[in-house]
Formats: structure tokens, sequence, C-alpha cells
């Protein structure tokens, strides 16, 4: 029996990974009933990272009591795997954009503490590895709230303490560790991150990424002012400044404050993702891999989700097409690997009516009956 695997990221604002997946399958079994189709949920460190690994009993999902950006309550899961010894936590599930209106959206209180909250039940369930996935996050606060959560306090030149972010990005002087919880000292932190920009400076967090969080060009202006000096307290050595590394802005600098503070490792996230799921077991014997996302453009191919599975599939051989909500055409897809390109969204489609989930979902399954008739006369 012939068989695909279908790996689609989200398709944001519209169909989930997992969602996305299976109405290619539907589409696809349609035309191809004796095909067997796999549908493996993915994510590249964003919004339904830990889900994802969790999926086929690989983990549980743990949810909790938390915080949005605005630090409103609200639940939020994290996944627990490897035996209670690894948890998988999406910054994006508890400090994410898609809490907030777009009206809402201000990155000079947006704060983190919900990302804390998650990390620090994981530790008292045990877990001593940490990874973090940093995608779609809502905050430019340089992880300040999540060391807030996990017991760091923060003080101003008149030792009076600081509790909202930009405030302390802008006038911090002291970092306490004093109440930091008792099992950080013995866990490992990973970030699962495809951003390498720098903490700040025009390629930095607050110029690349504030402006999607809510930010005017003055807000730009002085949250890079804040981060630099948050950095200038912190550093260790001024001569060669971590802040400056690559991928010490991801997430609003959320980057740089889990590899200050716990040492973190960087990885990129759909490998991590990849390797965590098996995805090249899965695929070994596969006639026909799919993946894609909502967008299919230059940025694809740089280090996201569908880049990381094409990889994936040509180190075994196994030929891989992408599928996206819309597809960029100045953009060579086959050049770079990829068999062929389908767009789900028809030409006459309105982007708002294409962006409907249940127009999204009819759209992809469509679409899986155009490449199930091709691949039936393969």
């Amino acid at each position: 029996m012939k068989r695909i695997v279908v790996a689609l990221d989200s398709f944001k604002g519209s169909l989930t990974s997992l969602e996305a997946g299976r109405a290619f399958a539907e589409g696809f079994a349609e035309v191809c009933p004796d095909v067997e189709v796999r549908v493996v949920a993915i994510a590249d460190g964003g919004e339904g990272t830990a889900e994802a690994v969790a999926m086929d009993g690989r983990g549980v999902l743990c949810e909790v009591a938390t915080c949005d950006a605005l630090c409103r309550p609200i639940k939020a899961s994290y996944a627990i795997m490897d035996e209670g010894a690894t948890a998988v936590v999406a910054m994006a599930a508890a400090s994410g954009l898609t809490h907030l209106d777009s009206s809402e959206r201000n990155p000079l209180i947006a704060s983190s503490y919900g990302t804390g909250l998650l990390v620090r039940d994981a530790l008292m369930q045990g877990c001593r590895k940490i990874v973090v996935g940093l995608g779609g996050s809502a905050t430019t606060d340089c992880g300040v709230g999540m060391l807030m959560a996990l017991g760091y306090r923060f003080y101003n030149a008149n030792n009076e303490e600081l509790t909202i972010p930009i405030d302390i990005l802008e006038r911090v002087a002291c970092i306490s560790a004093s109440g930091v919880s008792p099992e950080l000292a013995d866990a490992t932190f990973v970030v699962a991150s495809d951003v390498d920009i720098p903490l700040y400076g025009e390629r930095g967090a607050a110029y690349i990424f504030a402006p999607q969080k809510g930010a005017d060009g003055a807000m730009v202006e002085r949250l890079d002012v804040a981060l630099r000096h948050f950095a200038t307290v912190v550093e260790s050595d001024p001569k060669t400044p971590l802040a400056c590394s690559a991928g010490m802005g991801a997430a609003g600098g959320m980057g740089y404050a889990l590899a200050r503070f716990m040492n973190a490792t960087v990885r990129r996230g759909i490998d991590m993702l990849l390797d965590m799921v098996d995805f090249e077991r899965m695929i070994a014997d596969a006639d026909l891999v799919v993946t894609g996302e909502g967008c299919l453009d230059s940025q694809t191919l740089m280090g996201k989700a569908p880049s990381g599975v094409l990889q994936r599939a040509q180190r075994l051989g196994v030929p891989c097409i992408a599928v996206g909500g819309r597809v960029v055409d100045s953009v060579d897809f086959t050049a770079h690997g990829f068999a062929a390109l389908y767009a789900v969204t028809p030409d006459d489609m309105p982007l708002d009516k294409a962006m409907q989930p249940h127009q999204a979902y009819d759209n992809v399954r469509r679409c899986a009956m155009v490449v199930a008739q091709e691949f039936a006369y393969r």
C-alpha cells in the first residue's frame, strides 16, 4: 500500500496544524481511498508546539491557570515528555499575540509573566529539562515578566522595586535572585527559535518585531534604548556583550533572558520538534511528504517549518510538495527542492473569506483532491 505523510504548519488565523492536516487527509482520501495517509502536527516553536510534541502518546498536556500578556487570568497548556523529565512550553500559549485584540497590543506593558508561571509549574512537577518555544509572542519585555514569576526581583537606584516591564527595562539598577525557585539550580533550558536577530539595534527586537506587537515609531525607539540599558546592567562582560549575539532578540528579548539567566542553548524550532516526533522514521517508507503553511514566500525558505520538513524528506530521498493558502510567485520553490507547489485559495476568492476557518478547511480539502488526482497517475 502506498502511503503519504502530511505535515502542515498552521494556517495562522484559520486552521491549526492538525486541522489543516486533517482537511488535506480528508480530501486526499476521497480520490485515493487505498492510500494510507498519516497526519503529523508540526510547529516551529510558536503556537501549537506543545500539542504537536504530545501527539500519539509521546507526552501529556498539562493545563494550568496562568495569565495572558496583559496579566488577565487564562488557562494554558504545556507538554510533559520523557517520563516526566522534559517539559515543552510554548510562549504563545500564555503570552501570545492571539490572546489580544489588535487594539490591546502594547509592548510597553505586555508581560511574559504568564510564560514564567508555566515554566514554574513544570519545575514543580519535577521536570528538569525545559524547552521554551519562542514564536508568536506579544511581548518586548526581555523576559523580565518570566523572571519575576520565577522569583527574580528588580530595583531602581533608590532600592524601590519595579514591576512594570518598561519601568524595569529603563530604570533597573539592581537585580535580586534571593527569591528564585530553588528548582532552577539543576534545570537545563533549551530555546526553540528560528529568529537570529540581536537584542537591540536596527536589527534588534524593538525595530524588527515590536511594530507588529502594537508599537509606533516612538515606542520602538524607547524600547530599543530600554533594552540597551537592561543589557548594560546585567552583562557580566561589557567587552563581549551577549546581547549582540544572534537569537538574543527572539520573542522580544526572551532569548536573551533565557541565555543570560538560565544558560539556555538555542536550537532551530522545527528541527527540535521533528527530532522529538522521530519524523525521519515516520517518512522512511513514505511515497510522498506534504508540507506547507498559510503563506508560502521567501521566509518559508529561511528556516520556517516547511523548509525543515523538506530537508528531512530530501535526506531520505522522499519527494516533498508544498501547499499554501497563498503562494508568492516570485519565489522559485522547485529550485530549492520541492517537487511541486499548490495554492490552496482560488485566485478570485477574497482574503477575508479565504481565512474563515470553514472556508480554509474546504480549500485545503479541495486542494488535496487535486494533489491526489496527480498522485494517482504517477
